[in-house]
């Protein structure tokens, strides 16, 4: 059990006016007992309330070998765990539950709890969350260098010009395996051509032809935290415009990252990179947020758009990531993951961000 952690989101339940919680998410059961538990359809919810009760319920297929600092209730296949979860809840008392606990189980419950208030309780985690403490801060530093690292190698197995994007994406996986990581992040996007034209391209069959710009956007998940970053280049000679978007949205990353310090608004920080892109003449072509906070998972709360007036804090880790496409033609996005400090923002990323042109 992380105290401070717990005590965190306790007095952040109380400020959210939730007497009662139940965490079932496996990232936030581990953030708080430092213990991996993937459930799959079983139910795993660990609850809390103001009083201080700690009780974690959990199958019997999944024995538990240390202290965890909480209550264990478990139980096997033949029982209804919701059986056990309603006694311990309080029917007058609000009650907050997570925004990805599955809704049979939130049904069944209220079904047994009837006039029981309950509240979208997801905030009261993710707020405490969204910052992060040094141990976390230490090992995000740590996933972004390993990602510095494998950006440069599949860079050149790119230039060999011998693979599609899908085998370019198993190519990374061997990278990433050596380095000791927990696998993607998230499905690489290795986009070629017109393909980097779509923000979220599924990789596939698609080879490398010469002209054609390409975006490489991969992350891993090292001791558990999560790395992103996106990197554009070009095969072959690129175009005038070509050159002139890649312009702006370096232009675009660098004007959001440099006004990142407490106190911001993320809406100033996407308005910073948007307007760049804006006042170039193609706003339009900037069609997502600017970014993402991320920590234990790729995407966490909140995000970096124009629709957040939330002030930016110390110790928050997001992804500053505007892009151009060009449907049927190319596309650009550069992004980098920032830690904010007390005075400014320290960027996580060293891989280069100048525009790498090859021709094999």
């Amino acid at each position: 059990m992380h105290e401070k952690r717990l005590e965190k989101i306790i007095n952040s339940m109380k400020n959210h006016h939730i007497d009662q919680m139940i965490i079932t998410s496996p990232d936030s059961i581990f953030y708080l007992l430092n213990e991996w538990i993937h459930p799959g359809e079983r139910m795993l919810a660990l609850f809390l309330n103001s009083s201080g009760e700690r009780k974690l319920f959990i199958n019997e297929l999944f024995p538990i070998q240390k202290d965890l600092g909480v209550e264990l209730c478990i139980y096997n296949d033949t029982e209804d765990p919701i059986d056990y979860l309603e006694k311990a809840i309080n029917p007058h008392k609000t009650m907050g539950i997570d925004k990805t606990w599955p809704s049979h189980f939130l049904i069944r419950l209220l079904k047994k709890k009837s006039g029981l208030q309950v509240e979208n309780g997801s905030i009261v985690v993710d707020k405490v969350r969204m910052i992060k403490d040094e141990e976390e801060i230490n090992l995000m530093k740590k996933a972004s260098s390993i990602n510095d690292q494998a950006m440069g190698k599949i860079m050149e197995v790119i230039k060999t010009n011998k693979y599609t994007e899908m085998e370019i994406t198993k190519k990374l996986e061997e990278i990433y395996a050596k380095y000791e990581t927990n696998g993607f992040s998230f499905d690489p996007l290795i986009c070629y051509g017109p393909n980097a034209a779509e923000p979220h391209h599924s990789s596939d069959k698609t080879p490398l032809k010469r002209n054609s710009s390409i975006i490489i956007d991969i992350g891993c998940f090292s001791n558990h935290y999560a790395s992103d970053m996106t990197r554009s280049m070009f095969f072959g000679e690129p175009d005038e415009e070509y050159k002139k978007i890649y312009d702006l949205v370096l232009k675009a990353n660098l004007a959001a990252i440099s006004t990142i310090k407490p106190g911001v608004k993320f809406s100033t920080i996407d308005k910073a990179a948007r307007d760049v892109i804006t006042n170039g003449g193609y706003g339009k072509y900037f069609t997502h947020r600017t970014g993402h906070n991320i920590g234990l998972c790729v995407h966490e709360y909140p995000d970096v758009s124009g629709a957040n007036d939330m002030i930016v804090e110390e110790g928050m880790v997001f992804s500053i990531e505007p892009g151009i496409y060009l449907q049927e033609k190319y596309g650009v996005r550069i992004e980098d993951l920032v830690l904010v400090t007390k005075t400014g923002c320290e960027v996580l990323n060293q891989f280069p961000k100048d525009l790498i042109i090859f021709d094999k």
